[in-house]
């Protein structure tokens, strides 16, 4: 019996060496499979995403898939993405575009730096759920939300030190949870949160940073910001608040690369 094969590669993103960074999966279509093949490959990974994309036009439509579900939006597997495209299929090129559920992304390569184009979800007050607070532990000074929560403490230290009953935040009413407080060595630095889709502590986050850049930005006053997400593999992040859009930098390690048999 013949088999479907398909590359599949995995890539540390927002590093420069692997072992850190967050790892994604990326898997090159030449068109797309059933969305449930897609979602039992990423389950199958169980990395905090399998990204899928497929040739379209002068660029590539692409996917986003947890171990539990697809979402709207992935900076780390996009980057991961861009990094094969722009090394592996079209070495030439120094740009790619992707078409997304969240819009139409651009990824420029400048050395070794991958610049992401992302929209930007800049967070606003909100109401809180009452086992948000308790669940992550420690007294933030506040709360905001846009797709997220965004959770502001005092110190990196404090940061770093959350231990939180994931049971408990897989329960709240946003899809995820970030944490974050101004940085020793950084402008800023956080932590992601998103044990009901499947992803307990992401390594580090691209699209946590779209909401990150505009609070820190008007909080600091300045729109170039330097960025390290906290995490036990921990990711480096040069960012930029361009209004209605920002951009986020990073560099990407190749891990791994082989063979799916379907």
């Amino acid at each position: 019996m013949s088999q479907t094969r398909i590359r599949i590669y995995q890539v540390d993103a927002f590093s420069s060496q692997v072992f850190a960074g967050n790892p994604a999966a990326i898997c090159p279509l030449e068109e797309w499979l059933p969305d449930d093949q897609m979602q039992a490959i990423a389950g199958e990974n169980n990395l905090s995403e399998t990204a899928f994309f497929v040739r379209e036009g002068d660029g590539y439509a692409l996917r986003w898939f947890t171990p539990a579900v697809e979402v709207d939006l992935c900076g780390h597997a996009t980057l991961a993405s861009a990094f094969i495209i722009l090394n592996d299929l079209t070495p030439s090129a120094n740009s790619v575009r992707f078409q997304t559920k969240s819009g139409t992304l651009v990824v420029n390569r400048e050395g070794d730096l991958f610049s992401m184009d992302f929209p930007s979800r800049p967070p606003a007050e909100c109401d809180v759920h009452p086992k948000l607070v308790q669940a992550l532990g420690g007294g933030p000074q506040t709360v905001l939300a846009a797709r997220d929560y965004l959770v502001v403490y005092a110190s990196e230290e404090e940061v770093r030190k959350l231990e939180p009953n994931m049971q408990s935040l897989a329960e709240v009413d946003k899809f995820a949870v970030i944490v974050t407080a101004p940085g020793k060595d950084v402008d800023f630095v956080s932590r992601f949160f998103a044990p009901a889709k499947g992803v307990p502590e992401d390594p580090v986050t691209g699209s946590a940073h779209t909401t990150l850049i505009p609070y820190w930005s008007k909080r600091l006053g300045k729109t170039k910001l330097h960025a390290y997400q906290v995490s036990k593999l921990g990711g480096e992040l040069w960012c930029e608040d361009r209004g209605d859009r920002v951009t986020m930098s990073g560099k990407a390690a190749r891990f791994m690369e082989g063979t799916i048999y379907l």
